[in-house]
């Protein structure tokens, strides 16, 4: 990401900003699954919505330059096909 300029949306930012200048811990509810992780949201919990619910994520040194939504999967799997007696039996 560092070819880039990385995007936080301004209001998550502020957010953080506030949080750090306090010195509390609040779950933060976000949309925004494009926001960069930056320095600033470290130790932080950032609940991302998947298109279904909020998944917490803990913020952590190693996810600095990430994206929030690439902690929070969209989709969900469900295995691979189990084969059946008809398609496991050649003719």
């Amino acid at each position: 990401m560092s070819k880039k300029n990385m995007f936080v949306d301004p209001k998550l930012l502020e957010k953080i900003q506030n949080l750090n200048k306090k010195g509390e811990k609040r779950v933060i509810k976000v949309w925004c699954r494009r926001s960069a992780i930056t320095k600033e949201m470290i130790g932080h919990t950032i609940a991302v919505h998947n298109g279904k619910i909020h998944i917490p994520v803990y913020i952590t040194q190693d996810m600095v330059g990430h994206r929030l939504g690439e902690f929070a999967a969209t989709r969900t799997f469900r295995g691979h096909k189990v084969p059946t007696a008809r398609t496991v039996t050649k003719t």
